[in-house]
């Protein structure tokens, strides 16, 4: 499917693997006990692909990452409320290699969003989904199957 469904915002996630196959993860600076993986809008017009690779540099500066996959069709989730006549996110999801050194990890991003996160950690596909935030388990869950042929 080409396009998200009806009723859903746009949403690019990241997935991002270091060369331990830990997968990066941040701790949201409004509720410091809920984790997830970078994740944001798509611009009306952009290219998905595009979207995640300006969204991971907007909200944790890495520019030194590569796609080496994506989950081929859009997951959703829903809100707890709807917003803007929006039901939730359609999600489309890339896996990305990271590249570059550590030191290049900023959670203030690249000063063009207001920062999100307030710690971050490499962690395994099975802590990813228990510390997300039970509305996006399902989401996660999928895109760690997806993808596990490249966390072994």
């Amino acid at each position: 499917m080409d396009s998200p469904p009806q009723g859903y915002r746009k949403n690019a996630g990241i997935c991002l693997i270091n060369s331990s196959k830990k997968i990066f993860v941040a701790s949201r600076l409004n509720r410091p006990n809920v984790w997830q993986m970078p994740q944001g809008g798509i611009d009306e017009g952009e290219d998905p692909r595009s979207a995640a690779i300006r969204e991971l540099k907007e909200e944790t500066g890495i520019s030194s990452a590569e796609v080496i996959a994506e989950v081929p069709y859009w997951l959703t989730y829903d809100w707890p409320k709807v917003k803007e006549n929006l039901k939730g996110q359609a999600q489309k999801w890339f896996l990305l290699k990271f590249t570059g050194k550590e030191e290049e990890i900023n959670l203030l991003g690249d000063g063009t969003v207001k920062a999100e996160f307030g710690e971050w950690s490499w962690m395994s596909p099975e802590q990813v989904v228990e510390l997300v935030v039970d509305s996006k388990k399902p989401v996660y869950k999928e895109v760690m199957t997806v993808f596990a042929p490249y966390f072994q």
